[in-house]
């Protein structure tokens, strides 16, 4: 998957996300399971819209994503904001989520909003799940959210979507495959140009997520070696419903 030009708007795009829900969430659950970690590992970073904030709160930072267009954004964005950063720091790596390497254990990993859904064989959630165990420290955890069946069936039957704003507007269908519970997303998006009063710039993308069954995430957590799973909510620690959206992982090393 490649946003290219997307990253550009991706921000725009997502100004309505629940960031502090999920930042809420992570040091929440430092405190919960008694970690007071100084590595965090950001995977699937995109623009840095997690990374950046918990380094101006200390931390050190890395981020990790597919993408080069969302690193560089998000090193942009970092930039502007180094004068602010408290004893943290920050970095970027171009680099895979199923084989990430630091060369160093770090205390905590995180992957939110549902960047594990974009891995669309079971072989690659395993992958990553052993990656992220053999990148932690002992006692470290794994914090992580995905979309459940539950969300993509309610996308397949919602769309198609639409957006109309003075500087934006997209048309976004998708289609689900419910035997595979995956879907694909088909945006057309319009981005007013720098400078233009009515100039406005296509940009086409194809996304594409699989959602699987939060009993078999949990096995292959397990699986992988860590000794403690928990699952959460919709940003509860609500324990998951036939209804629940997003789930949450807690998983410690």
């Amino acid at each position: 998957m490649s946003y290219e030009e997307f990253a550009y708007t991706y921000d725009r795009l997502m100004n309505t996300m629940p960031y502090k829900d999920w930042l809420c969430f992570v040091k929440e659950s430092f405190e919960r399971f008694g970690v007071k970690p100084e590595t965090i590992v950001d995977l699937g970073c995109g623009t840095g819209n997690l990374t950046i904030p918990l380094a101006l709160e200390g931390y050190h930072l890395t981020g990790i994503d597919l993408s080069e267009d969302m690193l560089a954004v998000a090193d942009q964005k970092a930039g502007e904001g180094l004068a602010r950063l408290r004893g943290g720091a920050v970095r970027w790596l171009q680099q895979d989520l199923r084989e990430w390497e630091l060369g160093e254990p770090v205390d905590v990993a995180i992957s939110f909003c549902d960047s594990l859904n974009y891995l669309l064989e079971e072989e690659d959630i395993v992958d990553a799940f052993r990656q992220t165990y053999a990148g932690l420290k002992p006692g470290g955890l794994f914090l992580f959210d995905v979309h459940t069946p539950q969300q993509l069936f309610a996308y397949a039957e919602a769309q198609p979507f639409f957006l109309n704003e003075d500087d934006v507007a997209y048309i976004w269908t998708s289609e689900l495959d419910e035997d595979r519970v995956q879907i694909q997303h088909d945006l057309t998006i319009f981005v007013k140009e720098s400078g233009s009063k009515e100039l406005f710039r296509r940009i086409d993308e194809t996304h594409e997520q699989r959602a699987y069954a939060l009993e078999w995430l949990e096995q292959m957590l397990r699986a992988a070696g860590f000794r403690e799973v928990h699952k959460a909510a919709d940003f509860t620690w609500d324990q998951p419903t036939e209804e629940t959206e997003r789930a949450f992982f807690v998983a410690k090393k």
